[in-house]
């Protein structure tokens, strides 16, 4: 009797939190002072200090503010986690039916995954945890696009993806389904790095290395951001002839000539736009305004009459995995490029959680924060595998959140997975993803760009956390030396091996070889890696002035005093890219 009684009390307070929870104000909409999150920053009104209160990572927190602030999280995502799949699939020519479901399942999946990270599972019997147990969300990884793009190139050149007679590319679903097979073998590498010490991973993932290789991937797709602001990147870019004599093509609502003021004006006007929200804008805008420019662009484009709605209206109302698939197969010359991004994500991971756990204002060295290093390191990997199962390209850990944390005080896991949520709804909804593929190109370019250029700047800020010392002014410059040159003259080792085309496994590895020498982020982050481990440290002397950044911040919140809290990242332990934070 004694243990149903309590069984009874158990269930009762159970209930009783539910109808605390959703039945009363207090529950539903606490104390918070909403009018915070959309308050903007005009030069006519006077700026209010905020009193908003600090959620934690397992507090109690109204219902409506959970859902809100995860919506947020899943707008501040929104750009990143659609990037990835447009741009490939135009590298892969696919139709835009195909394109819009690539949109759709990215969306489905980054927020199924996310949960993963941000609930967190101690592995039976073991010392192991998979997830972070973090705000921690995820999307498809930057560093993929241009191994993809280059390898999908090697394979219309090689004849591995289909050409029509006139040299027109035709869509090549064997070379994507290769692509992401390929990425869940290789995905076994970065689940492997996840059960080494997070003591051995800092030390061999430095920010001397991670820094430059960050901002490389920045800097590497910038061209294919600016190339869409002007146009398009496909073939009216790069064989204006025929049907692709206009971009996007001949048959569009508005076709014109690459590089028209047209396009320049329309990428011009999402720019601007995220100029005006971080300058003027509220919260909730500064957080959101690369999605805001993307609106604001459509919205102008619309009326212009640049859409063409024939997609957004063939598309069907619902979606999900599996709808559409692809063969799945090991491309050996896409092996080592693979596995130099694995090697990428998970310097990103570590970097990504040491900042998430700062600015939630969790310890940042201990055995919990290790555990959740070696959690998220091995969530990120796995995710990458059922990612590539699920017809997606790899994921990695964003770093945007972080900077939405910092600027709405909410750390708190129910945010996190109500952003999971929002990001599995717009997927299901196909409609959304077919209007996203319909954007045009110069208004998508104008925001790619800058989000691009923010990958870049947040490689520069993990290089400048590093001392400039002689020898990491030398191995900052031999690194980038490779790297730049590579980016900026990707065909210069195209010529090195000789035409092996009767041997297909020894072309395959010449070609492995061609593509990570091609690949500027990849040279570099092996230079480095490299140069680093080899190159020994040595004492300043006496007249050689050391130059040390005198605020390394890796987060800086303001508190409710107005004082600058700023962590520095030789201290969290940062190994990887920077986060965007206000």
């Amino acid at each position: 009797m004694g243990v149903l009684g309590s069984g009874r009390k158990g269930w009762r307070s159970v209930v009783e939190g539910m109808k605390r929870t959703f039945l009363t104000r207090e529950g539903l909409l606490g104390s918070y002072d909403y009018g915070f999150l959309f308050r903007p920053n005009l030069p006519f009104m006077r700026r209010v200090r905020r009193a908003a209160p600090f959620f934690g990572l397992n507090d109690s927190m109204p219902v409506f503010l959970a859902i809100l602030l995860g919506f947020q999280h899943a707008l501040a995502m929104l750009a990143g986690v659609i990037t990835p799949p447009i741009i490939l699939a135009s590298s892969a020519n696919f139709t835009t039916e195909q394109q819009r479901y690539l949109v759709s399942t990215s969306l489905i999946v980054s927020g199924i995954l996310s949960a993963v990270q941000i609930t967190r599972f101690h592995i039976y019997m073991t010392p192991y945890y998979l997830g972070t147990g973090l705000l921690s969300v995820v999307g498809t990884s930057f560093s993929t696009i241009t191994v993809a793009s280059g390898a999908l190139s090697q394979m219309y050149n090689s004849g591995f993806c289909p050409t029509d007679d006139s040299g027109t590319k035709l869509p090549c679903p064997e070379g994507y389904g290769a692509i992401i097979g390929t990425a869940a073998l290789c995905g076994l590498l970065e689940v492997f790095m996840s059960f080494l010490p997070p003591r051995t991973l800092k030390r061999l993932f430095p920010p001397i290395v991670t820094g430059p290789t960050v901002m490389l991937i920045g800097v590497s797709l910038i061209q294919t951001g600016f190339e869409d602001w002007a146009g398009g990147s496909g073939d009216c870019f790069s064989n204006p002839v025929g049907t692709s004599a206009l971009c996007p093509s001949t048959s569009a609502p508005r076709p014109l000539p690459w590089g028209s003021p047209e396009f320049i004006g329309l990428g011009f006007l999402v720019f601007v736009t995220i100029i005006l929200c971080e300058r003027f804008g509220s919260p909730i805008m500064k957080s959101t305004a690369v999605v805001i420019g993307l609106l604001t662009g459509c919205i102008v484009a619309a009326a212009c009459g640049y859409f063409d709605r024939s997609s957004i209206d063939a598309s069907p109302a619902a979606s999900f995995i599996w709808t559409h698939t692809f063969p799945l197969s090991i491309h050996g010359p896409l092996v080592l490029p693979l596995l130099a991004v694995f090697i990428v994500c998970a310097m990103e991971a570590i970097g990504d959680i040491t900042a998430t756990c700062d600015v939630s204002r969790l310890p940042v060295h201990g055995a919990t924060f290790d555990s959740r290093i070696q959690g998220g390191v091995l969530a990120d990997g796995l995710n990458s595998i059922i990612a590539a199962l699920a017809t997606i390209t790899p994921l990695s850990v964003f770093a945007q959140n972080n900077g939405v944390i910092a600027l709405t005080r909410c750390a708190n896991r129910g945010a996190g997975l109500a952003a999971a949520a929002w990001l599995v709804v717009m997927g299901v909804f196909a409609k959304f993803a077919a209007a996203l593929v319909a954007i045009p190109s110069p208004v998508l370019g104008g925001m790619t760009t800058f989000l691009f250029a923010s990958v870049a700047v947040s490689g520069m800020r993990i290089v400048a956390t590093v001392p400039f010392t002689r020898r990491n002014r030398f191995i900052l410059a031999a690194g980038l030396a490779l790297g730049f040159g590579a980016t900026l003259v990707p065909a210069w080792f195209d010529r090195v091996f000789p035409d092996r085309s009767g041997n297909q496994g020894l072309q395959g590895f010449f070609d492995a070889i061609v593509l990570v020498l091609e690949t500027g982020f990849a040279v570099t982050a092996f230079a480095t890696l490299l140069l680093n481990l080899i190159i020994p440290e040595e004492e300043p002397e006496a007249d050689e002035e050391v130059v040390v950044p005198v605020e390394s911040e890796l987060v800086a919140d303001e508190r409710e005093d107005g004082e600058r809290r700023v962590v520095d990242v030789e201290k969290a332990g940062s190994v990887a890219k920077g986060s965007e934070v206000e």
